[in-house]
């Protein structure tokens, strides 16, 4: 295994941005975005469509220049020192960018020449590359005949031919099969472990929930620009939407209306109706007590009607709610442990 290239000491954050800032025309992109990442983990980067998202990867990677404030990658400062950086990141987007008329070997193996490695080093490093990532296999046939998660697979081992200090992966899973995705989440697990720091972008949100460390969401509150409107570890962010839910899944669909009135009279929150799932969610706030009493006064509502229950759950916000929350509320920046 080849060493990072980085320029960074171990002290230092392996991504810190402040106050960046960044204008296409009279529209402002990015408006003041603060962002510290450390060294050998994982950060969620969330947000919806027109946050910045992509902005702020493509400044990082030194694809564009930002119009304010600074940023450093591995201890280097991108605007100043441009070359250095692309040397120590490696950016892996949702399209895999590999040659699919060559095979898996071939593709590893060129861009090792890329990287100026010579004779059995080549070969070497392909190999160890192609058993990493479980492609021994199919290393022999061309890439347009592999599937798309063996392409997202091979497009991250080419990242890798030399180890990086810190990774960029745009929605890395987008379009995979779950097994796919999993199998993609291992590999990422891997790379935190030998110390890879990763910066990700994902649509989907039980994804950044597994995967992250800690989490940012970009938002645009008012309409001036993408900024960090939420930060902190997923458990941190879910417990700053101050409820809980609890979920009733009924035995028989025709008592759902039935079942959805018993939860309302527990004045616990609003209750929404799932009728595809026969299920009945009631949201729980600080102000109703502890989830536990609000459960005990649904129980007792659904045996006073009646309602034939298959499955009671009380549980923490999703990190979906979590976001849903934010989206529809930005009006303060959190900061969250």
């Amino acid at each position: 295994m080849l060493p990072h290239t980085t320029g960074s000491r171990p002290s230092e954050a392996a991504i810190e941005v402040r106050g960046l800032r960044k204008l296409f025309g009279t529209t402002t992109a990015l408006d003041g975005v603060d962002l510290t990442v450390a060294p050998g983990t994982v950060c969620g980067l969330l947000g919806p469509n027109g946050a910045g998202k992509t902005t702020l990867v493509r400044i990082l990677a030194t694809l564009s220049l930002p119009d304010g404030g600074h940023a450093r990658v591995a201890g280097l400062d991108v605007t100043r020192d441009p070359a250095r950086v692309r040397a120590a990141i490696s950016l892996t987007g949702q399209y895999a960018s590999v040659d699919e008329l060559i095979t898996g070997r071939e593709n590893l193996e060129m861009f090792a020449r890329l990287h100026r490695m010579r004779g059995p080093a080549v070969r070497r490093r392909a190999e160890e590359l192609l058993e990493r990532f479980g492609l021994q296999d199919a290393a022999g046939r061309a890439v347009r005949t592999y599937s798309g998660g063996m392409r997202r697979k091979l497009d991250l081992a080419v990242s890798l031919v030399v180890p990086p200090a810190v990774i960029f992966l745009d929605e890395p899973t987008t379009g995979l099969d779950p097994q796919s995705r999993y199998g993609l989440w291992d590999s990422v697990r891997e790379l935190v472990r030998g110390g890879t720091t990763i910066l990700l972008t994902s649509q989907y949100l039980d994804e950044a929930d597994h995967l992250s460390d800690r989490i940012a969401v970009l938002g645009n509150p008012d309409g001036t620009g993408g900024r960090v409107i939420a930060e902190g570890t997923s458990s941190a962010l879910k417990s700053s939407l101050g409820r809980g839910y609890i979920d009733l899944t009924v035995r028989h669909a025709d008592q759902l209306a039935r079942a959805a009135e018993a939860l309302v009279r527990t004045g616990a929150g609003p209750v929404e109706v799932h009728h595809e799932l026969r299920r009945v969610t009631l949201a729980t706030g600080r102000s109703t007590g502890p989830g536990t009493t609000v459960l005990t006064a649904a129980l007792s509502e659904l045996e006073a009607s009646g309602v034939a229950v298959e499955d009671l759950a009380l549980r923490r916000p999703t990190l979906d709610e979590v976001f849903i929350g934010l989206m529809a509320a930005p009006d303060t920046t959190e900061k969250a442990v």
